[in-house]
């Protein structure tokens, strides 16, 4: 049984790096149905507008703290855990995934990142079963979804931005078996070189979010003011958490 906690209503999961990974293979060997969501104080904003998002975080079976800001809102309520970056788990995913013989599906991002990304990890990882592939830019999900049924993978990152990945996902989830699905953002861009790796010291500050928006201004919108409001709802969560202690 994975410990969980609360953000403003939302659950987290609390768990160590390698023991998410753990929870991934055993269910991958058990040949469960899994969705992973790697929660930021964005999808957090926008899951309370939109039930329906929320449901799906609500019955993901792993929610991993993908953003610092999360990290941040349960040291508020006295709870030390340990950041999960997207980034970093999908790349551990696909050692996992040429380690064990998993078949991977990737899905989302522009067609040149999504091919780029392909020949780039089958260049690094020869043994690695990628059996699908499929850009972002489809009118018809169901047709990908029967496609990811059609290849047999079992492992299926989408790059197709919160919370249309995770409305995704959980579609796949429904009609499919043994799949674990996880929704990945901008991880697409970054794993194929598309995009700079935040610098160690942005990493280890927590602040691959403020490289991020530096280098692409557009995102400014999307963080501001949703982050600020982010952090007073988190405090504001904190005390009342505190409180009834």
């Amino acid at each position: 049984m994975i410990n969980t906690a609360y953000v403003q209503g939302f659950k987290v999961n609390l768990l160590k790096y390698n023991e998410a990974l753990d929870f991934v293979k055993t269910s991958l060997d058990n040949g469960e149905n899994v969705q992973i969501v790697t929660i930021n104080p964005e999808f957090i904003e926008a899951a309370k507008k939109n039930p329906a998002f929320a449901n799906i975080i609500k019955y993901a079976e792993l929610v991993v703290p993908d953003g610092v800001g999360i990290k941040i809102a349960l040291k508020f309520k006295g709870i030390n855990q340990e950041q999960i970056r997207g980034v970093d788990f999908a790349q551990s995913l696909i050692e996992l995934a040429r380690d064990n013989g998993y078949k991977l599906a990737l899905i989302g991002a522009k067609p040149e990142i999504n091919q780029k990304l392909v020949e780039i990890l089958k260049g690094k990882y020869p043994e690695l079963n990628i059996v699908y592939h499929h850009d972002g830019y489809f009118q018809n999900e169901d047709e990908i979804i029967e496609n990811i049924k059609n290849s047999g993978a079992n492992l299926v990152f989408t790059a197709l931005g919160a919370p249309k990945q995770e409305f995704f996902n959980a579609k796949l989830k429904a009609v499919s078996q043994g799949v674990v699905s996880i929704g990945l953002g901008g991880t697409f861009d970054v794993l194929s070189g598309s995009v700079a790796l935040a610098p160690p010291v942005y990493r280890k500050l927590g602040l691959e979010w403020l490289y991020r928006t530096i280098k692409q201004p557009e995102r400014f919108k999307r963080i501001f003011p949703t982050l600020p409001l982010f952090l007073f709802h988190s405090i504001m969560d904190g005390v009342k958490d505190n409180t009834k202690k």
